[in-house]
């Protein structure tokens, strides 16, 4: 689901990243800067290939060098510093992959006959985070109904950098979980 939610984005140059808005970047796929059109289908792929091959940041770092220099991309924000570059690749590395990721286990988690088995959603704050949103914090363990509208605007991530994430439960343990 991860991979075909990838696949699916529209290729879309770009200045910056705030260029779109809101829910288009669930349906555009947009690296800031990279106008050219042969160049974003080559970050495209790279991301697309590193999720079906679960590569990690380090491998993907090597392939956004490639393409950049085959491309001629030059005065992307990053480039000139070791430390500049890894911020940015981190930053559409991790941006394509947390997204992915979460678009692609809502469809898993709201198949009709898994949400049969576990009709209540549990939301988990990243442990990993160095400095967490008291939000995210407060919402951790928090149990509710699939259905409810809570999921509509807080289904992680929520923001940049966040990586809190969903976890279904059933019926009677969300019921537990809500006394």
């Amino acid at each position: 689901e991860q991979v075909d939610f990838l696949r699916a984005k529209l290729r879309l140059p770009t200045e910056r990243w705030d260029d779109i808005q809101r829910s288009a970047h669930d349906r555009a796929f947009i690296v800031a800067g990279a106008a050219k059109a042969d160049l974003l289908t080559d970050l495209h792929e790279s991301l697309t290939q590193a999720a079906t091959d679960g590569r990690g940041l380090d491998a993907w770092r090597k392939d956004f060098r490639k393409i950049v220099k085959d491309h001629g991309w030059e005065g992307w924000t990053g480039q000139g510093t070791k430390g500049g570059e890894a911020w940015r690749t981190r930053v559409i590395y991790q941006t394509n992959m947390s997204t992915s990721y979460a678009a692609g286990r809502y469809k898993q988690l709201t198949e009709p006959g898994f949400l049969a088995l576990r009709p209540y959603w549990r939301y988990i704050h990243s442990d990993s985070v160095m400095h967490p949103r008291p939000w995210h914090l407060a919402w951790h363990g928090l149990t509710l109904l699939a259905s409810d509208e809570f999921w509509k605007a807080h289904f992680p991530p929520n923001g940049w950098g966040c990586h809190c994430r969903v976890t279904a439960v059933s019926k009677r343990e969300g019921e537990a979980s809500a006394r």
